[in-house]
């Protein structure tokens, strides 16, 4: 059996990717997932996207399967922020409306096998791919700190690891981290009775859409507004323009887009978590520096020779792109593919150096910049890859 593409992961960036190619006339097009499988299982409830409501739209090629669609859909009226669990069900609305004959069975090996790829299904099926699209997200990316490797996983875990973080009510937690999974975890477990404390090595806490910035949003006007920040809503005033524009920002020289990327992705929370975190303590400019069990608990060190002991300690340290970890890659297509830091090196399309082999989402950061780490970089991503393989007489 031979295909024209396959897609491996369905996300919002592999639905939109097979929405899209699908309108290519001819283009048989296969896409393997759970639908919104890593929101839905790494996500811990009850939390909110900390991105704005154009934003949060997953792109489809017809403009029609928008959250206001889906409001009218389903009787749903979604708030904002919107909460992770109507993300979830509007993600699954619109793989239900898009890609109907989604295949919720498992990649579990992909190889070249020129011309094009061999690939490998959970139940042994093989069938042969001309080209392979991965939007597998950045599940296999959690980034846990090496002074936490001897710990076993009932004292010390991802915040991706977790689907209810009320399991842990009546515990003391220590979290480590600065940014909004840390910083709204924290405010979960506080909120479910759990005693919280929050370590960052930041010096500061980098809140986002705060009052000052509202008052000077509503002084400029709408449309001043929307010269200053684009709908993507990555970056800030005048940055945010330039990374909706992929295309424009590649040819910026490295070491600037390099800088534009850190000053758009840094470490930070929502405002909103402000109140929520009000009796929650969090200790700035601090590092572990020692951890040790101890009956059960953990005996934490920093660096100002304070300890403190805990039950659990909560690693909100965020996720390192690494494509080697793909576990249905082969050794030799991995080997293949031009990297640089774990990031692999796109071409136009979002191909990589292996011909008919494109990768989507978070790990094409390097290559098209900061907007490729957020749904709202699926309108890209799906309309480039699709100019791409269309534009290709041999598909």
């Amino acid at each position: 059996m031979r295909t024209d593409v396959t897609i491996v992961g369905a996300g919002p960036y592999g639905l939109s990717a097979a929405a899209h190619l699908r309108k290519i006339q001819g283009l048989e097009v296969r896409i393997f997932g759970e639908p919104m499988s890593f929101w839905e299982r790494n996500m811990p409830v009850g939390m909110f996207l900390r991105s704005n409501w154009t934003a949060t739209q997953i792109a489809d090629p017809n403009r029609k399967l928008t959250l206001e669609a889906y409001q009218t859909a389903n009787g749903n009226h979604l708030s904002v922020p919107v909460p992770l669990d109507r993300f979830i069900h509007y993600g699954q609305w619109y793989q239900r409306q898009a890609v109907p004959d989604l295949d919720q069975r498992k990649i579990v090996r992909i190889e070249s096998d020129s011309p094009g790829f061999r690939v490998t299904v959970s139940d042994g099926e093989l069938f042969q791919s001309r080209r392979i699209v991965v939007a597998a997200g950045i599940g296999c990316f959690a980034w846990r700190p090496p002074e936490f490797d001897l710990l076993s996983a009932e004292l010390a875990s991802h915040t991706s690891e977790h689907q209810d973080l009320r399991n842990f009510s009546n515990k003391k937690l220590l979290i480590i981290g600065g940014g909004q999974s840390a910083l709204e975890s924290a405010a979960l477990l506080h909120e479910g009775g759990a005693e919280v404390e929050v370590v960052a090595r930041s010096r500061q806490i980098h809140w986002l859409q705060g009052f000052a910035s509202k008052t000077l949003h509503h002084r400029l006007g709408s449309f001043t507004r929307r010269i200053l920040y684009a709908p993507t809503d990555v970056g800030p005033a005048g940055i945010s323009q330039l990374l909706a524009r992929p295309d424009l920002l590649r040819h910026l020289p490295r070491g600037l887009q390099d800088r534009l990327r850190k000053r758009a992705v840094r470490p930070a929370g929502a405002r909103w978590l402000v109140d929520r975190l009000r009796d929650v303590p969090i200790h700035l400019g601090r590092t572990v520096v020692s951890v040790v069990p101890v009956d059960g608990q953990v005996r934490v060190r920093l660096d100002d020779g304070s300890d403190r002991t805990v039950d659990h300690v909560l690693l909100g340290t965020g996720y390192r792109v690494d494509i080697s970890k793909y576990a249905f890659l082969s050794p030799e297509l991995k080997q293949s593919i031009r990297c640089f830091k774990g990031y692999p090196i796109l071409k136009p399309g979002l191909e990589t150096s292996v011909e008919g082999f494109h990768i989507l989402g978070a790990p094409a950061a390097w290559s098209f910049g900061p907007l490729m780490q957020f749904v709202s970089g699926t309108h890209y991503a799906s309309r480039t890859l699709t100019r791409s393989i269309a534009g290709n007489a041999a598909v």
